[in-house]
């Protein structure tokens, strides 16, 4: 099926490779599920390619949260160039970054984390980073190639309950909206992907357990002095540590906030929508622990903001079904350390601009979408099997061994180039302008 140049129109009697100036708004619908960072991301760069995107959000809007995402290297930094946002992360990037201290239980340093280790080249609040690649895909295109009627459609407050495929495109029903078709649906909601679960399977299927846990949340405004100083206090097995970002020391009320990494090799039972029980199964964990443990997961009680996980990776034997296409930690997550907010930037660049070179034939593009991105993904993905380990090894001798590599100041700028190394290790094509070149003037968006 191709949409774009229809009787009566200029351009109808025009060959369908032929180059001019597209008067026609092009008509493919693309769905895409999550408004985090892969959805905006994709909605901006289809948006210039000419598709009509609708975003869905299970959150009521756009979600706040005061945790920490970052970017490095050449590939990181050449997406977001090349979408005109890099400026604007830096503008609100965390601060300048400070080092962490690992401590023992009278507050002795024991070793030092370098700011660069977490927060690589720039580092951003996701909340701000959301916010703003939502606000720059609303942004309507600019010269001789801007679509009109391409803007994109958010759809905050609801979600998905069923796909199925037809012979022409992708029935939709939903909690709250009306049922629509769409030509494409993209999978761009997290580790816990409902596009995957619909369209794919099971979600124990797809993702594994990597043996610990992971929670974060803000200290509450009469927390004292327990985050005035970046540390982090570990014991075999688990991990406690507070601090402050210098981005949200202006927020009234806020005094810091902790981050837990524990062990468990067995999955804990728990209700993702509950949150007490999640935090009976934090203050389990952290049972008996010394230095201000105790104080610290006092804090847990009153957050409103919990953050809870494990530490699992994601692994999708092929990223598409038919029509259907999965992107960022829906089809290749790990929950700490994978580098998944600037793989999500990459994937969704070249999804979009493989559905353009391929004028919207989606088997061609979600293939070769996936034969180029794999390879990086899966790699930068390899760091979240380790990351658990390395912030809180299950015995001492780890734990010490952990602590005498970061105070080695070779071993350290090791571990920085090797992150570096991974997250560059792709070669991009120039998407815009292959497109502005051979795709974009022919006045046809095709969808196969």
């Amino acid at each position: 099926m191709t949409y774009g140049a229809t009787a009566g129109h200029p351009d109808a009697d025009r060959p369908a490779g032929a180059r001019g100036k597209r008067t026609a708004p092009p008509q493919p619908t693309v769905l895409v599920s999550g408004a985090s960072v892969a959805g905006p991301a994709l909605a901006y760069w289809l948006a210039r390619y000419g598709y009509r995107t609708t975003v869905i959000e299970v959150a009521p809007a756009l979600r706040g949260g005061g945790f920490a995402v970052d970017f490095r290297g050449a590939a990181h930094r050449t997406v977001l160039e090349r979408m005109g946002v890099l400026d604007d992360i830096r503008r609100h990037r965390t601060g300048p970054g400070t080092p962490m201290s690992f401590i023992d239980g009278q507050g002795r340093d024991l070793a030092t984390l370098p700011p660069e280790f977490a927060a690589g080249e720039v580092e951003i609040l996701r909340s701000d980073l959301s916010r703003l690649l939502h606000a720059h895909s609303l942004t309507p295109p600019e010269g001789a190639d801007a679509v009109p009627g391409t803007t994109p459609e958010y759809l905050f407050g609801d979600s998905l309950t069923s796909l199925t495929e037809t012979a022409d495109g992708v029935h939709a029903t939903f909690e709250r909206g009306a049922p629509r078709t769409f030509d494409l649906v993209i999978g761009a909601d997290g580790l816990h992907s409902t596009v995957r679960r619909l369209a794919f399977g099971p979600e124990e299927q797809f993702v594994s357990h990597l043996g610990y846990y992971i929670a974060a949340w803000d200290l509450p405004a009469d927390a004292g002095d327990l985050g005035a100083r970046p540390v982090g206090y570990g014991e075999p097995g688990r991990l406690a540590t507070v601090g402050r970002l210098p981005r949200r020391t202006g927020e009234p009320g806020y005094t810091g906030e902790t981050f837990c990494v524990f062990a468990s090799e067995q999955q804990l039972p728990h209700d993702r929508s509950d949150i007490r029980a999640q935090k009976k199964a934090i203050a389990r964990a952290y049972e008996g622990a010394g230095w201000r443990t105790p104080e610290l997961i006092d804090t847990l009680w009153a957050a409103d903001n919990l953050y809870f996980d494990s530490i699992s990776r994601a692994d999708v034997p092929q990223w598409s079904t038919g029509r259907t296409a999965l992107l960022g930690d829906a089809a290749h997550g790990a929950t700490l350390g994978g580098m998944g907010t600037g793989s999500a930037i990459v994937g969704a660049y070249v999804l979009a601009g493989e559905l353009a070179l391929a004028e919207g034939d989606h088997r061609t593009a979600f293939a070769r979408y996936e034969q180029k991105l794999r390879p990086y993904a899966t790699r930068c993905q390899e760091g979240g099997r380790g990351a658990g380990e390395f912030f809180a090894p299950t015995t001492q001798e780890a734990l010490d061994a952990r602590n005498t590599a970061l105070n080695s100041p070779a071993t350290v700028t090791a571990m920085l180039e090797q992150g570096h190394d991974i997250s560059a290790a792709i070669t991009l094509e120039d998407y815009p302008a292959m497109v502005a070149e051979g795709v974009s003037g022919a006045g046809v968006v095709g969808v196969g």
